[in-house]
């Protein structure tokens, strides 16, 4: 059994909770009232103005012009994390973190000592409530796809349990929305195949999807039926390290494309640093809006964990996938693999004194954006996301 446990407005509540003057007023963090900007997180007072995450604050400033606009610190919500992944552990070694807020743990192996999987999830929900005085929402589910979609269900301070006999009776009536890779966006291809349930899509055969879809039709004909093999991977064993993410609107402007492409690899990069790792192959994910999905890689002439090496092959592998004709993205990621040790590096093709000077820029954008935020520092090539969003 597979818990997927996620903090509930992670950065707003932790704001709140420690400034109690907060309570009930819309909070924002990230960006600014004034100044250009994009939403990190907003709680849930905020959230029934419209206010969401990745939205240019000038936007939530108009949707809740009373909110109260509070810098990201996202050195302290990482120290927080760490007690919260602490709890964890104390139940089970397998924890698979898919950021500071949210992650999937395999308790198969600690219902012996434990518990059945629902005791478990409840005593960790508990735990975090009187430790941290924070609220998550847990789902338990045989699989991972479909404790995501429990935890998602009740939010906030959900708890939802998918019993192993009763997957598709869960799922059945369930928006098609709530399927991994669809979203708002690709929701209007579904409805013009009249399909806005699950049980609608699970009725389609599935070579009349893959012909309409490709790839993407049988990733979703499996998680129709809650098949999903994917096991909980601690990040100490992880193959590969990346970061992904779906656009609340499809994006066609490739400079725009091009700052959250360096935002996402300059997390991938800070998490191998963090971890001791270099990563010798860099991927490319694209998927478009008409769901085909492209993968593309290139392989280093030796591991890096430097930003601006990372940054120089996925900024090649984006601008030369698209093309001036090409749709919209709706999701864009950037991995790394062959992983290794920083110490079993050998330092033989990359110019040592450049590499040793990205490494000095990389260890101060660390420390600054650890001690004032995410947004306190950006490179020259993430700019042009922030200021085209904002206008």
């Amino acid at each position: 059994m597979i818990l997927h446990v996620d903090m509930d407005a992670y950065y707003a509540s932790v704001e709140e909770r420690d400034r109690p003057e907060l309570a009930g007023k819309p909070v924002i963090v990230g960006g600014s009232a004034e100044k250009r900007g994009v939403v990190s997180a907003a709680n849930y007072v905020a959230r029934r103005y419209g206010v969401h995450s990745a939205m240019p604050a000038i936007t939530a400033r108009r949707l809740c012009p009373h909110a109260v606009f509070l810098p990201g610190r996202i050195g302290y919500y990482a120290e927080i994390s760490r007690e919260i992944r602490a709890i964890f552990e104390r139940f089970t070694p397998l924890v698979e973190p898919l950021s500071l807020d949210e992650a999937f743990l395999d308790v198969t192996g600690s219902e012996n000592l434990f518990g059945p999987a629902v005791e478990i999830g409840r005593q960790i929900k508990r735990a975090i409530r009187q430790e941290l005085r924070l609220v998550a929402s847990v789902g338990v589910a045989p699989n991972k796809f479909l404790a995501k979609i429990a935890s998602d269900l009740e939010k906030p301070d959900g708890f939802v349990v998918v019993e192993p006999d009763r997957v598709q009776e869960f799922l059945d009536p369930l928006p098609v929305t709530c399927l991994w890779g669809v979203g708002r966006q690709g929701s209007r291809v579904f409805e013009k195949l009249g399909i806005r349930t699950i049980v609608q899509l699970r009725q389609w055969p599935l070579e009349s999807l893959k012909a309409r879809l490709g790839s993407a039709g049988e990733h979703l004909w499996q998680l129709a039926h809650g098949i999903d093999d994917r096991p909980v991977v601690p990040e100490r064993e992880a193959r590969s390290i990346s970061h992904e993410t779906t656009f609340e609107r499809d994006i066609s402007d490739l400079e725009i494309l091009r700052g959250w492409l360096m935002d996402l690899t300059e997390q991938v990069g800070c998490r191998l640093r963090r971890h001791g790792l270099q990563g010798r192959t860099v991927h490319l994910k694209v998927r478009l809006a008409d769901f085909s999905l492209t993968t593309r890689s290139r392989t280093l002439p030796e591991p890096t964990d430097v930003t601006d090496e990372l940054w120089q092959a996925a900024d090649a592998l984006l601008c030369r996938r698209l093309q001036p004709d090409c749709p919209p993205v709706r999701l864009l990621g950037i991995g790394v693999s062959g992983l290794a040790d920083t110490g079993l590096s050998q330092e033989l093709l990359f110019d040592p004194e450049e590499r040793r000077k990205q490494r000095r820029v990389d260890a101060v954008a660390d420390q600054i954006k650890a001690r004032f935020g995410t947004h306190a520092l950006r490179r020259g090539s993430g700019l042009g996301r922030k200021s085209a969003e904002a206008e």
